[in-house]
């Protein structure tokens, strides 16, 4: 950073600029002598790539030179990495996300650092060059790719990159998405329908359920259309009906409240409930209660 006018103390004001190789003993110096200059640079066609370099920067006017500023290493420009990431795999989490994961390429085979990965990734029926790109920063060896298409075939290839610019791209991996998950919620039962007495009796794949004054919900899965719930009296519940499939999960229908049953009600009685499946658009809930008093 140039130093202001009003500290320059002077006229004949300018910079003095040294630097040596990192693990050397001498200083190479050179004065730069325009007060607004922001940058020196030094040039050495037979510098390796990355060199590593301890600098620091003086100043002086006609009255003298000044204090250095405190050392700091700098590196000569770098090349793009010169291997690719090895180890690609890559996993269907949804029917819209990838998960992929690599190792990195070995240190010694590049000759600058490794700033981050990019990720490619597209459709069997597209083109490469249009291609997902999604980037990594640092030493992330794993990525989701999101936002793709259901029951599809991908492909995806990691490259690494640094400010030189990427290096050579992977083998290319292959990885099918999850089909997408049930397009509907399923009807949520009428509360004519709602047993007065439990156990309960629910149709649909997947029964989430808790108190109505808890926030942990429990969850039921079930490959039938029906589950039957034994649930504690004097509790308020609210039930909510989902499908499920590979793809993930659906839409979850409306929530129902079941209110709390009094012990007195429920004293003395034998209840026995049953439900059935509509051939409706929607669920209904058929249930029947036998008391013996």
């Amino acid at each position: 950073q140039t130093v202001p006018e009003e500290l320059q103390n002077g006229g004949g004001f300018g910079y003095v600029v040294a630097f040596r190789p990192l693990g050397t003993v001498s200083w190479m110096q050179t004065v730069v002598a325009s007060p607004d200059a922001a940058r020196y640079v030094f040039r050495n066609e037979s510098l390796p790539p990355f060199s590593p370099y301890e600098v620091k920067v003086g100043v002086y006017n006609n009255k003298g030179e000044g204090s250095f500023s405190p050392v700091t290493v700098v590196y000569s420009a770098e090349e793009e990495p010169t291997r690719a990431p090895t180890t690609v795999l890559a996993r269907s989490l949804s029917a819209s996300d990838v998960e992929v994961s690599w190792a990195p390429p070995w240190e010694n085979q590049h000759k600058g650092r490794i700033q981050g990965y990019e990720v490619r990734c597209w459709r069997h029926d597209e083109k490469e060059e249009n291609a997902k790109r999604v980037r990594t920063v640092g030493n992330q060896t794993s990525t989701r790719v999101s936002n793709l298409r259901g029951n599809a075939l991908y492909h995806l290839a990691v490259r690494a990159y640094n400010t030189a610019g990427t290096g050579p791209s992977s083998a290319a991996v292959n990885v099918t998405t999850r089909k997408p998950p049930p397009p509907v919620s399923p009807g949520v039962p009428s509360r004519s329908h709602v047993p007065s007495v439990p156990p309960l009796c629910v149709p649909w794949l997947q029964v989430l359920y808790r108190w109505n004054r808890q926030s942990s919900t429990s969850v039921i899965e079930t490959n039938r259309t029906s589950v039957e719930l034994s649930l504690p009296l004097d509790e308020d519940y609210i039930i909510e009906i989902r499908p499920v499939s590979d793809g993930g999960d659906g839409s979850s229908s409306e929530q129902i409240r079941i209110p709390k049953i009094s012990n007195a009600y429920a004293r003395g009685s034998s209840t026995s409930s049953a439900c059935t499946l509509s051939a409706l658009s929607t669920i209904m809930l058929s249930l029947t209660a036998r008391s013996s008093l």
